[in-house]
């Protein structure tokens, strides 16, 4: 049962997971990772944007853009496609394993490619599990390095590869080109991606802070950015038998991860799930409905759910280290691939919205989580979008409390004044914002079979 027992006398508010005291500190406790976070009366006040006089700078715009290596005149400074999704004819095509020589015949809308600096790598796969390129991958290979654009390509990125790993230009001019080769076959068959978005800064951009975040995209923008990375999870899962989760997410910002700032998620194949989703499986098999019990009720008991539609729900989330909204899907469906059109759109417009309200200059990271592949206990699909505008200090190391600038309750009311004009504006999806929620008592329909 849900622990909804309060303490009176000295008007603190107390459950097992979220404590008011006297002086307005939040005392909070994460039900799902045991995490325990205070939120400080006298520390709220600190500025959570990352606007410097260096991001005011006037913008010398060009078009193209041409600002980092993710941007549409410099396709060649990734790793070859796999995929492209373009908007031509009022159609939107998906392109999958373009020639090279094609490439600037059509303008990318998203591009699905490798990453060259891979956290878990191809020869994780290979030494561990005698993985190889399937057929398909290993055909587009041979293809692409027969053209001559294509060989071109490839031997230029993986030479600035060598590079920045250390390699001098006497050692990679004596590495024979087979061992060169055997490099870039994780470009095609790895398990480390990115999807890219085109654009880098906004239409209207005039200084270097007005950049392109999730928020900026339009409604249909965002929904196709989330269907093509739906997608490229599924292809992954399909070209390696061994993959048993896959993890997703969004670095915004350098102070998020980000090495551009740029506009990209990406994938990370990985052959075991993590002792967060392995916890949260031993939760599931004990209550199967353990997410609607600590999640969704235990949000609207204590006011934090701020906006809905009829696929998805936000909150301001409990115990964690840095101000965070969560976003789950209402859906029956436990792994983001199960999902239909509408269900998978009503994610991503309950996103688009947290991202907007948040705005393009809070560094945040959104991560995702979901069923496990090879999982039988079934998990909600379920987004993290967490503000990356502290930094975890001495005290927070010596104590494992940690110290989050804003309460879950100031983290809603900042965000809903913003979600009620966005909408007004007409620049996010028709959503219910704050009283308009409905609240009914267990929303997630996961559980239900």
């Amino acid at each position: 049962m849900l622990d909804t027992s309060r303490k009176g006398g000295n008007g603190m508010q107390s459950t097992r997971f979220y404590t008011i005291m006297p002086d307005g500190t939040v005392k909070q406790v994460n039900p799902f990772t045991g995490t325990e976070v205070w939120a400080v009366a006298g520390r709220r006040n600190r500025p959570i944007t990352n606007e410097s006089a260096a991001g005011l700078r006037p913008l010398a715009v060009h078009s193209p853009e041409d600002y980092c290596s993710f941007c549409p005149t410099r396709y060649f400074e990734t790793p070859p496609e796999k995929s492209r999704l373009v908007f031509r004819n009022g159609l939107w095509e998906k392109i999958n394993t373009l020639a090279p020589d094609k490439y600037f015949e059509t303008t990318a809308e998203f591009r699905r490619v490798g990453n060259m600096f891979e956290i878990v790598t191809l020869d994780y796969w290979r030494k561990n599990y005698a993985y190889r390129l399937s057929a398909a991958r290993q055909r587009w290979r041979e293809e692409y390095l027969a053209n001559p654009i294509g060989l071109k390509h490839i031997t230029d990125i993986v030479h600035y590869k060598l590079r920045q790993e250390g390699k001098t230009e006497e050692q990679i001019e004596k590495m024979p080109m087979a061992d060169k080769f055997a490099i870039a076959d994780a470009f095609f068959g790895g398990g480390h991606e990115m999807v890219i978005a085109r654009k880098h800064f906004t239409s209207d951009a005039t200084t270097e802070a007005d950049l392109i975040s999730s928020g900026e995209l339009t409604l249909e923008e965002h929904f196709r950015y989330f269907k093509f990375t739906v997608e490229a999870m599924l292809d992954i899962v399909s070209t390696n038998r061994y993959v048993r989760y896959i993890s997703v997410f969004q670095n915004w910002l350098r102070p998020a991860g980000a090495s551009f700032d740029h506009l990209h998620k990406q994938l990370v194949a990985l052959d075991e799930w993590g002792s967060s989703i392995e916890n949260q499986t031993r939760m599931l098999r004990d209550d199967p409905n353990v997410f609607n019990e600590y999640g969704a009720n235990f949000a609207a008991h204590h006011n934090l759910v701020f906006a809905e539609n009829d696929y998805a729900i936000a909150w301001a989330g409990i115990g964690h280290r840095s101000p965070t909204i969560e976003v789950y899907s209402r859906a029956r469906a436990g792994r983001p691939y199960e999902h239909t059109d509408e269900e998978m759109r009503g994610m991503a417009d309950l996103v688009h919205a947290v991202h907007a309200a948040s705005g393009s200059q809070i560094s945040c990271n959104e991560e995702w989580y979901y069923t496990p592949i090879d999982g039988v206990y079934k998990m909600p699909w379920h987004l993290l979008i967490r503000w990356r505008i502290n930094v975890t200090a001495g005290f927070e190391g010596g104590t494992s409390i940690y110290i989050n600038p804003l309460t879950p309750i100031e983290l809603r009311d900042r965000l809903v004044p913003r979600l009620y004009k966005l909408r007004d504006e007409k620049k996010i999806a028709p959503l219910r914002i704050a009283e308009e929620c409905r609240i009914d008592p267990n929303p997630l329909q996961y559980y239900l079979r």
